[in-house]
């Protein structure tokens, strides 16, 4: 008997990349029919929140309010390694970004972004302002906010659009705590029961396998979510979030998961604890 898969993700190339051997029928996936639903993150958040997807991307601070409905599968981490979320300004970076960041407006693409989550660990004295993501830089140029953090490929193409740098979140991060950042995560609802939520898991680390496997065809499926960036640009985003990490979690990235919820409990971003269930 077939099942249809909601499959939520968000319409940018790492995720057109991890998703292309699903997307383009590449994998047998037996009984369970894949019908992808493109929307930006924050979206995929609030979609996950009530519960309407059986499988989506997901900020993992999102996962935080999903923990009771949903599970986090074991394939399918967006990890800065060393790299993430920016803080951009038009003016030149000072000298102690994380002190001139106090009290300032920072436009943020949604407070359930993982971004979001490592600036008010960062700098907790912020003012947000939400727009959608692809609308920060702007938020920032026409004065709505003073500093931008920017996700998604603007991470690349900051400099282009006159922006400098005055943090990288991902760097911050992992020279705090050794670990990666881990910003985004595959989740599958807890209500499908065990066989079909390891079809899902098996079927998701495939089409991950598929895709670092064929790269120049998932890159050119993938080119058509870039936003016109270059070839070579898409290229570098995708290996920046498709990658090991992205098969597995592993140890070090499991503990990452872990410790970045737990800090933001403890800074008081997150209300409760969270256990985190990794399936896969």
């Amino acid at each position: 008997m077939s099942h249809t898969i909601r499959l939520g993700h968000s319409p940018d190339s790492d995720d057109a990349f991890m998703f292309y051997a699903l997307a383009e029928h590449k994998l047998d996936t037996g009984p369970l029919r894949y019908v992808h639903e493109l929307a930006d993150i924050e979206t995929l958040n609030r979609r996950a929140l009530a519960g309407e997807l059986e499988v989506s991307a997901v900020s993992i601070h999102a996962y935080a309010y999903l923990a009771d409905r949903y599970a986090l599968l074991a394939s399918g981490s967006s990890m800065g390694d060393g790299y993430g979320p920016r803080l951009v300004a038009r003016r030149p970076a000072p000298g102690d970004p994380r002190t001139a960041l106090c009290g300032r407006r920072v436009a943020v693409p949604g407070l359930r972004t993982t971004a979001y989550l490592a600036l008010k660990l960062y700098q907790p004295d912020i003012e947000p302002v939400v727009v959608p993501f692809d609308q920060v830089g702007d938020a920032v140029k026409r004065g709505a906010a003073d500093v931008a953090l920017v996700i998604h490929e603007g991470q690349l193409t900051f400099a282009a659009d006159g922006f400098a740098l005055w943090q990288d979140l991902g760097a911050w991060w992992l020279a705090d705590t050794g670990l990666p950042l881990p910003l985004g995560g595959n989740v599958v609802r807890r209500d499908l029961g065990p066989a079909v939520t390891a079809q899902v898991a098996s079927d998701l680390r495939a089409s991950i396998e598929y895709a670092l496997a064929h790269r120049a065809p998932a890159l050119a499926h993938a080119s058509r979510y870039n936003r016109g960036i270059s070839a070579a640009d898409t290229d570098a985003f995708v290996g920046m979030y498709v990658n090991q990490w992205t098969v597995d979690y592993g140890p070090r990235g499991r503990a990452a998961v872990r410790l970045l919820l737990q800090r933001g409990h403890e800074a008081g971003v997150i209300p409760h604890r969270v256990e985190v269930e990794f399936v896969g």
